[in-house]
């Protein structure tokens, strides 16, 4: 069967639907990643999908790597609002900033996507509590040797990945 953007859109739109909202508590984000997986398809070589043999399992490759973004949103908007809830009514930020501020944390994730749990943690600890490499050290339970590594592995990731 030959596969284009239009004929995986009408013959599996509503499955695809049906298998996001399952994942969702909220039916209007499903149906916002659907349209975003098929515009995603958009970019894609048109022979790669008209070799598709199993379309569902990649429709749902696309759209789990969406929800999973999706979800890293929600997590982070959550995390933002309590911090913000925290602070003094006179200091919280606008809601332009709180966007800012938001988009800024996506992208930090971003970039540190992929980094080893200890290479991210160390990375954290120095750029946001600026905490030493002995403390870091301390914490993680490894040398400060390997702390400065973790370090450096990080920069460079984040150079690479920014770049």
């Amino acid at each position: 069967m030959v596969h284009d953007v239009h004929s995986l859109y009408s013959h599996h739109r509503a499955w695809l639907a049906r298998w996001l909202t399952g994942r969702l508590d909220d039916p209007g984000a499903a149906s916002d990643l659907v349209q975003d997986t098929f515009l995603r398809l958009l970019g894609v070589d048109a022979r790669q999908l008209e070799r598709l043999h199993e379309p569902r399992a990649y429709l749902v490759t696309v759209a789990r790597h969406l929800l999973i973004d999706h979800q890293r949103r929600r997590a982070l908007e959550r995390a933002l609002l309590e911090a913000l809830a925290a602070c003094p009514a006179s200091s919280v930020p606008s809601s332009e900033e709180q966007m800012i501020m938001l988009e800024t944390l996506l992208e930090i994730e971003r970039l540190l996507d992929g980094l080893a749990p200890k290479v991210r943690s160390a990375f954290l600890m120095a750029r946001l509590e600026g905490l030493d490499q002995a403390e870091i050290a301390r914490r993680l339970g490894v040398s400060t040797r390997s702390v400065r590594r973790y370090l450096v592995e990080a920069l460079s990731h984040c150079l690479q990945a920014s770049g």
